[in-house]
C-alpha cells in the first residue's frame, strides 16, 4: 500500500437496497448495463465487481437508476464505506394549524363605543 490507499481490487462494494427488494433484479441489469461489470446477489445485497469500478461512480449509477424508476421522491442513495445505500426518506406528520379564532369583543365594543 501506497500511502496508505486500498487497492481497487481490495475492495468489495455492495448496494444494500434497503426496502426496495422488488427493484433488484432491475437494479441487477441496470449495473451490468451501465457499468459493464459482473454483478451477483448476495442474501439482501448485491456485490459489485470493483476492480473496474469506484464508490463514486458506483453511487453515481444506482441514484441514476433511482431517478429513472420515479423513486427519487421517496428514496435516496448514500454510500456508507464500501456499501451504496438505498434509503426512505423519514416522513413527519404535519400538525393540523388551526385558523386563528376572532376576539370574542371587537375593539370598539372592548371600549364600550
Amino acid at each position: 500500500m501506497f500511502f496508505g490507499h486500498k487497492n481497487k481490487s481490495q475492495i468489495e462494494l455492495k448496494v444494500d437496497l434497503g426496502d426496495l427488494q422488488n427493484e433488484k433484479e432491475n437494479l441487477t441489469s441496470f449495473l451490468q448495463l451501465h457499468l459493464k461489470v459482473s454483478v451477483s446477489q448476495v442474501q439482501d445485497k448485491l456485490r459489485v465487481d470493483s476492480e473496474k469500478v469506484s464508490v463514486q461512480e458506483l453511487q453515481h449509477v444506482v441514484t441514476t437508476f433511482v431517478y429513472h424508476r420515479d423513486l427519487n421522491g421517496t428514496h435516496w442513495v448514500s454510500v456508507e464505506g464500501a456499501t451504496v445505500k438505498i434509503n426512505r426518506f423519514k416522513v413527519t406528520e404535519k400538525k393540523e394549524t388551526h385558523e386563528k379564532e376572532p376576539p370574542h369583543q371587537t375593539a370598539a365594543q372592548s371600549w364600550g363605543l
